[in-house]
């Protein structure tokens, strides 16, 4: 029997997380892009604020800048500092109750010795190098001393080193010192751009304990390390001058050997000599009651740094900038769990709207909406206006399809066919299907599947014309607009797909667009509303489908105010000139010669407009409608139903 071993979750993607929302992500950024955002830009709004469930990245970027000033806002640098004054008087104190019973000239002179010490921390230390300790907590204390400063210049510049100190003995120390001078020997000969591969080995199997990075050659040993001490340079920069001069001082004791000093001085040389784009001169205002040690301090430095990089990452503003950049791990250092996840959500709905193909790149470089995208937001406008269709008491019957007389024939079933199946035909092809697998159990797929064909018993050549002019953004009926376009697209695409519909928008002058040109259209300042030019793109698309039933629609919130000239040229003019309103009404003729209705959906309440629309409605033969904007594309859609309802 197989057998099965469950450990603990130890990273990754999480396999039980929910899938990214790629359909309410798209209404987004369809919202956004109808609104005249670019895709880009929509996508980087998006991602900016999140999801449901899902922090932004404009969120994530608060968290780092308010860790990063909790940082500096609740520590100080001068922990080491305090710290040694602390053992200093401690030893002090130890010595004198040794001293002060004894009444020798010798116990007197030394105390004299003990009150002349300077009232500098450093400078007292150094005097007391060579003193005979008569205590010995005295002579422990001033060790510690000692042995803190080397752990601390030590884990400024190697992580870990000063719990590796802690209870070291004479010959760990020794270790220690020989593993310093063995790596200003490995960094000098690759500065002089030697071969150290080998050397690098040889160093790493003597001393690889002390670099828990586990870098695999040596420049990753050499960024590490340029990092850390990057970092401690910029805690000694962010110091008082008094405080460097002290620590200075008193690295000269750092376990009793002034030639480690030495060695970390010419350590920090070798960095700053190859990496020299390091932040070696920057410095960070800390202001808090905790103390840090040089340690404590060069880590709270690597952190500020670490975190300038995260806010950077996140911001997203350098070119060719992907989710993809965030370093998750140290997200997950500095925020928590959480942030990480949440960034790892954002990256996966980034490229899984690239990789479901709903994003591409368009020819000047930038991103677009695929036609898959399209067809998903025409999906979403159809399905809202469906609903409220039904909540006006109307219903969407199964005969609007494209029905008709069968003619005897079948086609494979596609998307949106609302024929009934041809049985024998389908059984046929899943038995074909499955004998030439290897036979077996006969299953039906979708792709056996065949319908009736039938002949469609009336067609329509479908004109929505829709006035793209200022006055359609400054009121709020852009996007409502594109939603009744994309909505009435969707179903003549999907539903009635002998229908032929053309899309024409009309400001000073008008033009024919795709689905995506006009989702994707930003408003522009212009005057003009050139509705004789938009019926004359009507009439040359009805001509073109002499077999179809004409139906014009227009969606207007003012009276025309253009006409175009023979030269192509358009005149503008307000309040509208009696040729402008002669040339569209001349056009509203032609259309009602060639049988076409013309149904004007009127927004707003300009009774100038009104009055025109009605005159347009009794010589054409067609209705005005008057809905508000969150009722246009019903009354769009639905008037489109009414009229094919009507010709059958």
């Amino acid at each position: 029997m197989a057998r099965y071993r469950y450990g603990r979750w130890s990273g990754g993607a999480d396999p039980l997380a929910p899938p990214a929302d790629l359909r309410a992500a798209l209404d987004e950024l369809g919202r956004e892009v109808m609104e005249g955002a670019s895709p880009q830009s929509a996508l980087r709004e998006l991602l900016r604020r999140g999801m449901p469930g899902t922090r932004g990245l404009d969120e994530l970027t608060r968290r780092v800048w308010e860790r990063r000033s909790q940082i500096q806002r609740r520590h100080r640098l001068d922990g080491t500092l305090q710290e040694v004054r602390r053992l200093l008087d401690q030893a002090l104190e130890a010595e004198r109750r040794e001293l002060f019973p004894d009444p020798s000239d010798d116990a007197r002179f030394r105390e004299a010795q003990l009150d002349a010490l300077p009232p500098g921390t450093a400078a007292a230390v150094t005097e007391l190098a060579e003193y005979d300790w008569r205590s010995e907590q005295g002579r422990e204390s001033y060790r510690q001393i000692q042995d803190l400063l080397g752990g601390e210049l030590l884990e400024q510049r190697f992580q870990g080193m000063k719990q590796a100190l802690q209870n070291a003995t004479p010959q760990d120390v020794e270790q220690i010192k020989q593993m310093l001078s063995d790596l200003n020997s490995l960094l000098s000969a690759h500065a002089a751009r030697e071969d150290t591969g080998e050397r690098f080995a040889e160093f790493m199997r003597q001393h690889g304990q002390y670099f828990p990075e586990n870098p695999r050659n040596t420049d990753e040993l050499v960024d590490a390390l340029a990092a850390r001490s990057a970092a401690a340079q910029r805690m000694l920069n962010s110091m008082t001058a008094e405080q460097r001069a002290e620590l200075a001082q008193l690295t000269q004791q750092a376990l009793g050997d002034p030639n480690l000093a030495a060695q970390l001085d010419l350590l920090d040389a070798h960095l700053r000599g190859m990496r020299p784009g390091e932040d070696w001169t920057s410095s960070g205002r800390f202001r808090g009651k905790n103390p840090l040690g040089l340690g404590e301090g060069a880590q709270a430095m690597a952190d500020l740094a670490e975190l300038d990089g995260l806010a950077e990452q996140l911001a997203q503003s350098y070119p060719g900038a992907r989710l993809e950049d965030i370093d998750i791990e140290s997200l997950v250092r500095q925020l928590g769990d959480e942030s990480g996840v949440d960034a790892r959500r954002l990256a996966e709905l980034e490229r899984e709207l690239r990789q479901q193909g709903l994003l591409e790149r368009a020819p000047d470089g930038g991103l677009r909406l695929t036609p898959k995208a399209l067809r998903r937001l025409g999906e979403t406008a159809l399905r809202q206006v469906v609903d409220q269709l039904r909540g006006r008491g109307e219903r969407d019957s199964d005969r609007s399809g494209a029905a008709g007389e069968p003619t005897g024939a079948s086609k494979p079933w596609q998307f949106g066919d609302t024929e009934p199946w041809e049985v024998s035909r389908t059984v046929r092809n899943a038995v074909l299907r499955t004998a030439s697998a290897g036979g077996g159990r006969v299953r039906l797929e979708v792709e056996d599947v065949e319908v009736v064909e039938t002949e469609q018993r009336a067609r329509a050549a479908v004109a929505l014309c829709v006035d793209t002019s200022w006055s359609m953004v400054q009121d709020g009926r852009w996007v409502p607009m594109k939603r009744t376009a994309l909505a009435l697209h969707q179903l003549i695409r999907t539903r009635f797909r002998t229908d032929a519909l053309e899309l024409i928008t009309f400001g000073r002058h008008a033009s024919t667009v795709d689905i995506g040109e006009l989702t994707a259209l930003e408003g522009v300042w212009e005057q003009g509303t050139n509705l004789h030019h938009a019926l004359l793109l009507a009439g040359r698309h009805v001509r073109r489908h002499p077999d179809a039933q004409p139906v014009v629609l227009v969606v207007t919130d003012g009276e025309p105010t253009a006409h175009l000239e023979s030269d192509g040229s358009a005149e503008f003019n307000y309040p509208p000139l009696p040729r402008t309103l002669a040339k569209t009404v001349a056009e509203v003729d032609g259309l009602a010669k060639l049988g076409a209705s013309i149904t004007v959906f009127r927004l707003g309440d300009d009774p100038r407009l009104a009055s025109f629309v009605d005159l347009v409605a009794r010589r054409g033969g067609g209705r005005v409608i008057a809905p508000d904007e969150d009722g246009l594309g019903a009354a769009v859609v639905g008037d489109y139903l009414r009229n094919r309802r009507s010709r059958r």
